[in-house]
């Protein structure tokens, strides 16, 4: 009984825990903030491959999505996404934690589920960053099994590329199995060699694009580690907080309650050597190793915005390092797991003093609440600002009237975020060019208080001077000759200059507009190549995987 308590507990309690947290957002509908945008059925398009006109932001987590919500419906199919990976996250942080104790286990669910570091990622509709969150205790675990064995555990060949949905969540993932690998020559071989697979979609279209691949060097101010609530930047980065976005922040992040998790983080350093010992040198290494490299990341955004900026701005890819707070993800798993051994040492201390039970439970059930105690407005869907909503009809509408059309997808008014009524007003990334089965083009300018970041996609700033033509005719021809076959304009979201053609819908809230004669947009033969291995690599895993899960399952049947 015991036993089976220590293995389904924390399953539960992070279930319980996962289900405060969303609350609503469980509901009927879709979940829209910031890049959180999630549509009924995604289509399978080049740009979805990596080769579309800008930069593979979205790849591979957008080919991903494109084809399992060909079987599961688009909004199931999101709720399942973040509710897996609260639950993976929490059930996996149980295991990092050394010893039997159960209590132990359960704080360190909390402690990694109930962070500043999940609600601000949530609320920025971070997802390819929450899966991560959610398998990197496997992707240690797992590593551990790799490096003791030499054997490569099946499950591992699936977590480490779901874990790379994108390219930030990939650069951690690759830093945490290597951390946990790291030995036998022959067993790190082979981790670099998957993680080279995980993250070749992203790595080799971002080469195709690589002439595209500088950032604006005003973001790394933007982007840097920030202290928006009561602590100061790399006080915030302790207790895993620090987001650029002040939106986003908590309120209880700007009060007493900040401190107080802040003294209590530190106070973890009293356990330091208990757990070092606990837990053994070498798996210890395995967690303090990325929270070291995810900490000095952070803070280097914060102390040397001027060294991030020039990387940014002159090196291929260097706007990576750009959002400090993100890369904190990498120190989630030695605060959880050093929050376990803490709590599992005091409770046991308590337990040797006294033979009653009471003290300990009561102690060990307030060191499990103590997280949502210190973030209690994270709860009911982050204080009701994860409500789910459904799509105005003029999307599928939209869709449908543009689908067949032959050229690229333009939408207007050429800006990024937008604020619908019909989703409470939230800033949510254009939800449009998801909903169309063509490449689609849309601003990739960011607005961030009166800063306005350039994007990456050179086709914008074309489409950006062709709309600056005289007339609706002008417009359309240079916009024709330049690929696209389609304008859509969405009449809620701001003023956009007219374009003629021949009109496929107009409700009132969108106009669809065909061009006559797009020139097409080729993509050269050697680019499609490139993508198709870059794929094959990273699907290779996974199905090496299913199959040797398939057949380890079949033996054990069969024995």
């Amino acid at each position: 009984m015991r036993q089976r308590a220590s293995t389904w507990a924390p399953v539960v309690w992070s279930l319980v825990l996962a289900a405060l947290l969303l609350g609503p957002a469980l509901g009927r509908g879709f979940v829209l903030t910031y890049d959180m945008v999630w549509v009924p059925d995604l289509a399978v398009r080049p740009d979805a491959w990596g080769l579309g006109s800008g930069l593979p932001r979205a790849v591979p987590s957008d080919a991903v999505v494109a084809l399992l919500d060909e079987a599961v419906p688009g909004a199931l199919l999101q709720k399942l996404v973040l509710l897996g990976s609260l639950v993976a996250g929490g059930t996996g942080a149980a295991r990092l934690v050394p010893g039997q104790s159960l209590m132990a286990r359960l704080v360190a669910v909390s402690v990694y589920q109930w962070t500043p570091f999940v609600a601000e990622r949530l609320l920025l509709g971070a997802w390819p960053v929450m899966v991560a969150h959610g398998l990197l205790p496997w992707v240690v675990l797992l590593g551990r099994r790799w490096r003791e064995t030499g054997r490569v555990p099946a499950a591992l060949l699936v977590v480490v590329p779901l874990a790379s949905l994108s390219a930030s969540a990939g650069v951690a993932t690759a830093v945490v199995l290597v951390a946990a690998v790291a030995g036998p020559r022959a067993t790190t071989t082979r981790a670099a060699a998957l993680l080279v697979a995980a993250n070749a979609p992203w790595v080799v279209t971002g080469l195709l694009h690589v002439r595209d691949a500088t950032s604006d060097r005003a973001g790394a101010e933007v982007f840097a580690l920030h202290g928006h609530g009561a602590l100061p930047a790399p006080l915030e980065a302790l207790v895993l907080g620090g987001t650029w976005n002040s939106q986003v922040v908590l309120p209880s992040r700007d009060g007493v309650l900040a401190w107080v998790g802040l003294i209590l983080a530190l106070s973890l350093l009293l356990a330091v050597r208990g757990w070092w010992r606990a837990t053994g040198r070498r798996d210890g290494l395995g967690l303090v190793v990325p929270w070291v490299v995810g900490l000095a990341l952070a803070l280097t955004t914060w102390a040397a915005t001027g060294v991030v900026a020039a990387l940014a701005g002159s090196v291929p890819g260097g706007g990576l390092l750009r959002d400090g707070a993100r890369s904190l993800v990498m120190c989630a798993p030695l605060l959880a797991a050093l929050a376990g051994h803490a709590a599992g040492r005091l409770t046991a201390l308590v337990a040797a003093r006294t033979t009653d039970a009471a003290p300990r439970l009561v102690l060990g059930a307030g060191l499990t609440l103590l997280p949502v105690m210190l973030m209690p407005d994270a709860a009911l869907g982050l204080g009701g600002r994860l409500q789910p909503v459904e799509y105005p009809a003029s999307y599928a509408a939209a869709r449908a009237a543009a689908a067949g059309v032959p050229g690229d997808a333009l939408v207007l008014p050429l800006t990024t975020y937008r604020a619908p009524g019909w989703n409470g007003r939230r800033p949510v990334l254009d939800p449009m060019p998801r909903w169309l089965v063509q490449d689609v083009v849309a601003s990739d300018r960011l607005v961030v208080g009166t800063t306005t970041l350039d994007g990456e996609d050179p086709l914008v700033d074309e489409a950006g001077a062709a709309l600056a033509a005289p007339t609706a005719q002008a417009r359309a021809r240079v916009l024709a000759a330049l690929g696209f076959g389609v304008v859509v304009t969405e009449a809620d979201a701001g003023d956009a200059p007219d374009v003629a053609g021949r009109v496929l819908l107009d409700d009132g809230a969108v106009r669809v507009v065909s061009l006559d004669a797009p020139e097409p947009r080729r993509v050269p033969r050697s680019w499609v190549g490139a993508a198709v291995l870059a794929w094959a690599a990273y699907a290779a895993g996974p199905l090496l995987g299913l199959l040797l899960g398939l057949r380890a399952a079949r033996r054990r049947r069969n024995s």
